[in-house]
């Protein structure tokens, strides 16, 4: 997945949820994530409390590649399966450096979509 500012999140209940980043500067050249954590969080709304989904680096549900500036996430079928479905809201993905600057990679609507076969 190429990293633009928005991204519609379509996730399967009851199936594993994985995507694949890369993060590039202007140049095209790989960001260097040595030393950044990450976190996603899947909400109903932007100002909901409540968080529906969320995964982090620390966690191990986000692995960030280093110089590579790869970026991978990863929602086990077990942890889909729980969510509510049919289902609408919205998340982002932020990455925070070593300094704590925070960067909003992507962002938008998530959408979980009912899981017929059990």
């Amino acid at each position: 997945m190429a990293l633009g500012n928005r991204y519609d999140l379509e996730i399967k209940q009851g199936a594993t949820l994985s995507l694949t980043a890369t993060w590039k500067d202007s140049t095209g050249t790989a960001v260097n994530l040595t030393g950044y954590t990450a976190r996603m969080q899947v909400r109903s709304t932007y100002d909901a409390s409540a968080t529906i989904l969320s995964l982090t680096s620390a966690a191990g549900d986000i692995v960030l590649g280093g110089a590579a500036g790869t970026i991978a996430i990863t929602a086990s079928a077990t942890v889909t399966a729980a969510l509510t479905a049919p289902w609408a809201g919205v998340w982002d993905l932020e990455l925070v450096s070593g300094g704590g600057v925070v960067t909003r990679l992507l962002e938008g609507s998530a959408n979980v979509s009912p899981e017929v076969t059990r």
